[in-house]
């Protein structure tokens, strides 16, 4: 069987460093998981419903969006110029 690297590469040319595969809702979630949902829960009550649930995070460590999975990066990219501070 393939791994998630592996999977990843080949079907979506991924190249960077990939994480093991972890819990991200429920009793066995992860605690970086758990602390997103209760800060930005979503739709669904916190739960995280697909793995290209996209979350920002400020230069502090504070979450400050949630984007659904189907949000395509450039529209979280005016958010992120702005935590940034580049300004076009």
């Amino acid at each position: 069987s393939k791994t998630i690297s592996e999977g990843c590469l080949i079907n979506y040319g991924v190249s960077f460093p990939m994480f093991q595969k972890i819990e991200v809702n429920g009793k066995g979630a992860h605690p970086v998981f758990a602390f997103l949902r209760k800060q930005l829960p979503g739709w669904l009550g916190g739960r995280i419903h697909w793995n290209f649930t996209k979350f920002i995070i400020d230069a502090q460590g504070d979450p400050v969006k949630r984007f659904a999975p189907f949000t395509k990066p450039e529209k979280m990219e005016p958010l992120i110029r702005k935590l940034l501070k580049i300004v076009d």
